[in-house]
């Protein structure tokens, strides 16, 4: 099976990889597992002004910083990923990037606010849902 694995390196991510660890269904060598992140994107008068290495090498600092301890996690579960970084918005790419992949399953933490807080606030797993084909396991 292949799963596509969206982190965003919050307390929710960790929640949904305890989650997985806890499951062996989630977790074996029988599936390929693709890790996600998404990059807010620097507004384009300010990415104008800076040097394009400049850019590339923040964009990826910042996902090295949320990656870390997910490489950790898998290689303390003996498994390989392949891990992905985005930069733009959370769930267009997230959604993208599923579809893009065929994979059989998207696994993501979710804050759990419920109808009235996305109506609010919004929540990248609500948009996810309503632009990705493939099945989800949200965790919250």
């Amino acid at each position: 099976m292949k799963i596509l694995v969206a982190v965003d390196g919050s307390s929710y991510t960790k929640r949904m990889l305890a989650y997985l660890a806890a499951h062996d269904e989630w977790l074996g060598d029988q599936h390929e597992y693709t890790v996600v992140h998404v990059v807010p994107a620097v507004p384009p008068r300010a990415a104008a002004a800076l040097d394009k290495a400049v850019l590339a090498s923040y964009y990826e600092a910042e996902a090295e910083k949320v990656f870390k301890p997910i490489r950790t996690f898998f290689t303390k579960q003996k498994l390989r990923a392949n891990f992905v970084t985005k930069v733009g918005h959370a769930a267009d790419s997230i959604a993208a990037v599923a579809a893009k992949g065929n994979n059989d399953l998207l696994v993501m933490g979710s804050h759990g606010h419920g109808t009235l807080g996305n109506l609010v606030m919004g929540s990248v797993a609500t948009k996810v849902m309503a632009h990705c084909q493939t099945p989800m396991l949200l965790v919250r």
